[in-house]
């Protein structure tokens, strides 16, 4: 029985590894696209923290991670024949399966090397298993999700140091600590000598690395050790992780946590560092992803048969709610959505509207030609204002089917089909105005940044935003007269 179940859930975590939800932006423009601009010639965009004058963002962790499956990916699409080069599509898919992958077999390995009990163990593995933490964050590519792996490793490390059965040479004598020193300052100067290299114009030299190395731990350090740059971000209250943050992330296992906890190095890590984070004025969720883990592989189940039922059926209902909800539908229109911008031979300009950043990197080179611009919460008027600069004329092409294809210019609107502002502008066809025809839609979208209780109210806005999800994309046309 704990085998079949086990099996399903890690089935269920491969289906949500390959649905394309986009649960945070970081997630690609953190990793991917920058690495993906190295190996490829993919046009990208980076953002900030790789581009200001003191870059806060390391690019060292995301070779053995991304690069090493892109260039393998690149060495098997070309020795199998392949013309061209790797779609980015492809390279997606294959980062996504990597990271269910790592998540599978690291992750539980993990918990497995950690926990002698059989028992405990079990039931330790099937709480990892059946978070949809594990379902969709660790099969994403953050930055977080791989901070997790590091962690659980670290701990697998740290007891096979402390096991008595260790001989005391191996453990603790100088010629350990030696290497351990070794090691460390070997992968600093490494990490160091990437970073330069990416950072630094042109070819660099030693001197370089010695007068001005580009050391982006330090730079991050001082940024987020300033107010007013994490009040750019955001600035949360310090029990925001332990009040608000973690209950999402465990739900009913953050009950378990203060009434039936297994004590062990692992939960001590965990509640030692939600504690320094919690001194950090931004707090973010996913900051949180390395403690998951490791609480729910300290947790003990309730004895009393009745309510260990009524708590596991708690936990199923909560993580197929949030493993559907953050792993099918949130932002799940964005991939879909820049694969069909793609393919699309009269795009020339693009407007997102509502939604979160699209990754660049997925246009497959049509970026080169298509000018993307993201918008995200603009007034409808601004939006307006804006279409009407960027909107071709309207030809008689853009009335038959899908003629308007061979045309060399073309404008796209893609927003939320629960965007109703947009309502009154869409069934125009006059002369006047612009005019939106619908060419792309895609159902499993939902955007919960267009949540307004305060102006719709509950019910409304919940109607609105779930009975009308969905990403559509528009072509946008003008009448320029005669």
């Amino acid at each position: 029985m704990w085998r079949r179940t086990y099996l399903l859930l890690v089935l269920i975590r491969l289906y949500f590894a390959l649905s394309p939800s986009y649960l945070h932006p970081d997630e690609n423009f953190q990793g991917p696209e920058v690495i993906a601009g190295q190996i490829f010639s993919y046009p990208v965009r980076h953002t900030w923290e790789f581009t200001s004058e003191t870059p806060i963002r390391s690019v060292f962790p995301l070779w053995p991670v991304y690069g090493l499956p892109m260039l393998l990916l690149r060495w098997l699409w070309v020795g199998n024949g392949q013309d061209g080069e790797v779609p980015p599509i492809a390279v997606f898919w294959t980062l996504r399966c990597l990271m269910f992958l790592l998540s599978f077999v690291l992750e539980d390995w993990a918990i497995h090397e950690q926990i002698t009990s059989t028992r405990h163990r079990r039931i330790a593995v099937l709480l990892v298993a059946s978070s949809y933490v594990t379902w969709t964050f660790q099969t994403h590519t953050f930055s977080n999700s791989i901070e997790t792996l590091a962690v659980l490793w670290s701990l697998v490390l740290i007891e096979r140091i402390m096991d008595p059965h260790t001989t005391s040479i191996n453990s603790s004598s100088p010629f350990s600590l030696a290497a351990l020193v070794l090691a460390a300052l070997t992968t600093a100067l490494t990490a160091i000598a990437v970073d330069t290299a990416f950072y630094t114009p042109g070819p660099i030299t030693w001197s370089d690395l010695i007068t001005n190395p580009v050391i982006t731990p330090i730079n991050n350090l001082v940024y987020n050790s300033n107010p007013e740059n994490l009040a750019l971000h955001g600035l949360h209250p310090w029990y925001q992780h332990i009040l608000g943050n973690l209950p999402q992330l465990i739900g009913p296992a953050a009950a378990l946590l203060f009434l039936r906890p297994h004590v062990s190095l692992r939960l001590w890590s965990a509640v030692s560092g939600i504690i320094v984070l919690s001194f950090i004025k931004h707090q973010e969720a996913r900051f949180l992803l390395p403690s998951v883990p490791l609480i729910l592989s300290s947790l003990q189940l309730p004895k009393n048969k009745a309510l260990l039922r009524t708590w596991t059926a708690i936990w199923v209902i909560f993580n197929l709610f949030f493993g559907v909800l953050m792993g099918t539908y949130h932002q799940g229109g964005i991939v879909p959505g820049q694969v069909f911008m793609s393919k699309q031979p009269d795009a020339t300009n693009a407007i997102w509207w509502k939604t979160y950043p699209p990754p660049i990197w997925l246009l497959n080179g049509k970026n080169e030609v298509l000018t993307t611009k993201d918008v995200m919460g603009i007034k409808g008027e601004e939006l307006l204002k804006q279409l009407a600069e960027l909107a071709t004329c309207d030809t008689p092409a853009d009335r038959r089917n899908t003629e308007y294809l061979k045309e060399k210019n073309g404008t796209y609107l893609l927003a939320p089909a629960s965007a109703t502002w947009l309502d009154p502008y869409l069934p125009n066809k006059g002369l006047e105005g612009l005019r939106f025809r619908e060419v792309w839609r895609y159902r499993n979208h939902l955007n919960l940044d267009d949540l307004d209780f305060g102006d719709d109210g509950v019910w409304n806005t919940l109607s609105r935003v779930i009975g009308r999800r969905g990403l559509v994309a528009w072509r946008v046309t003008k009448s320029c007269g005669l």
